[in-house]
């Protein structure tokens, strides 16, 4: 083969590294049309192209609204039950004493009121109902029936059947309550000389302006876990109590027949499936190996998670664990100090804001001369504005510290028996006529 001359061989060359240069130019021009235009300030991220992969799924919680904490917490979880119950029914033994202007009356139609709200309904049982549901839905509404502008009849609504109507100015301007297909309209504000129709009791709700935040909403995610734990419970029971797991085919040729298939399957689901079929030993032949597919209740420490569970719905709803009997959080002494811690953290606050919604609300429906009462044969004058107070000395939890408190005011020398009275919350002592106090000191 002939040689080429110097000259041709270097114009070959140069000729050939021109080609290569277009070649690169125009796969990078093309490259840069083809993928997605970046800005200039954005900064390519080095984790784009990293797939993560996960194998547990999303998991399935209970609804958020009333009808889902009254059916998973209050009606099908045993600790949200016992919870609301305690702190209900105690809130509505706290007797109740009405006042105007720091004296207490003994016979009014108020109190009649609170001792028969409605026909067939006590005190105890109307307010069991109010404190009910604001635990479980963190508002009550209580409507006042009344007859020529005095109440003369009170009821417990449910919440989930109540809706606020929100007025120009953002303030709720109206009621309405559906009930049996039909609704009914009440206005937030009364006409002159009337009480308001519907009293709203709620719980502190940071992210909602009309409505309150139940405290089983708190606990929403520990009551999902309590209740999933005692579904899974079940069901491994139902399964003779023993964890899934899989039956592995290791013959030679691999692979069962579909008549050997099925007739492996009828005999586990008939032969060692349910609670009758308990302890029953598994024959293995032919190959057949058995591998669990998941935790045994030991390794999941299954006790101990349900029992934090527990404690986690006791913390939400105010109720100390050692009341229910929840073990590992006796942080109390003793069983009285956690009543005690009971009473003065959940129950009272709950008594007090309750006894100044309703005074508040009814202690203006009644007119200042009302010398009469329903029940009671003696007139009583009700000159200033009437107020509901608990009475704590009717509280045997707090008996005790009652008890103490007396005996520290009756040891001090530089109170007068006046002030003695006004610190345990009596009112004074008569004029120095009758010498005789309507309620001595202990």
């Amino acid at each position: 083969m002939p040689l080429l001359p110097p000259a041709a061989g270097r114009t070959l060359v140069r000729q050939s590294l021109v080609r290569q240069n277009f070649a690169r130019q125009s796969l990078a021009f093309l490259a840069a049309f083809a993928r997605p235009r970046i800005a200039d300030d954005t900064k390519a991220s080095r984790t784009g192209p990293l797939i993560a992969y996960e194998t547990l799924g999303a998991p399935a919680w209970s609804g958020r609204d009333y009808a889902a904490f009254a059916r998973e917490g209050y009606m099908s979880n045993a600790v949200v039950h016992r919870c609301v119950r305690m702190v209900a029914e105690a809130a509505a033994s706290v007797p109740l004493l009405l006042y105007s202007d720091g004296t207490e009356i003994e016979a009014h139609p108020f109190l009649d009121l609170m001792a028969q709200p409605a026909p067939h309904t006590t005190r105890a049982d109307f307010l069991a109902a109010v404190y009910g549901y604001l635990l479980v839905s963190g508002n009550a509404y209580l409507e006042a029936v009344t007859i020529d502008g005095l109440p003369r009849e009170l009821h417990a609504l449910r919440p989930d059947r109540m809706r606020i109507i929100q007025g120009p100015a953002g303030w709720p301007s109206a009621f309405e309550y559906t009930a049996s297909g039909g609704t009914v309209r009440f206005d937030a504000e009364p006409s002159s000389g009337r009480i308001s129709p519907i009293l709203h009791l709620k719980l502190f709700h940071p992210l909602d302006d009309h409505y309150g935040h139940s405290p089983i909403e708190a606990a929403a995610t520990a009551i999902d876990i309590h209740n999933q734990a005692a579904r899974w419970n079940k069901a491994l029971l139902d399964n003779a109590a023993r964890p899934s797991g899989a039956l592995i085919y290791g013959a030679r040729e691999g692979r069962l027949s579909p008549e050997q298939f099925e007739r492996l399957k009828s005999e586990l689901q008939d032969g060692f499936q349910g609670a009758k079929n308990a302890g029953r030993p598994l024959l293995l032949e032919g190959g057949l190996d058995w591998k669990p597919l998941s935790l045994s209740p030991r390794e999941m420490d299954f006790i101990e998670a349900k029992h934090a569970a527990a404690r986690e719905i006791a913390l939400a709803l105010g109720v100390p664990p050692m009341l229910l009997g929840i073990p590992g959080d006796n942080t109390y002494s003793n069983y009285q100090e956690a009543t005690r811690a009971l009473w003065r953290q959940t129950v009272l606050p709950l008594v007090e804001r309750t006894a100044a919604a309703l005074s508040g609300w009814l202690g203006d429906a009644y007119p200042a001369n009302d010398t009469t009462s329903q029940r009671a044969s003696t007139p009583v004058a009700a000159a200033g504005r009437l107020r509901l107070v608990p009475d704590l000395d009717q509280v045997p939890a707090l008996t005790p510290e009652r008890e103490a408190l007396w005996r520290q005011l009756e040891a001090a020398s530089f109170l007068t028996t006046d002030e003695k009275r006004a610190a345990i919350g009596y009112p004074p002592m008569p004029a120095a006529t009758t010498r005789e106090p309507n309620r001595p000191l202990p």
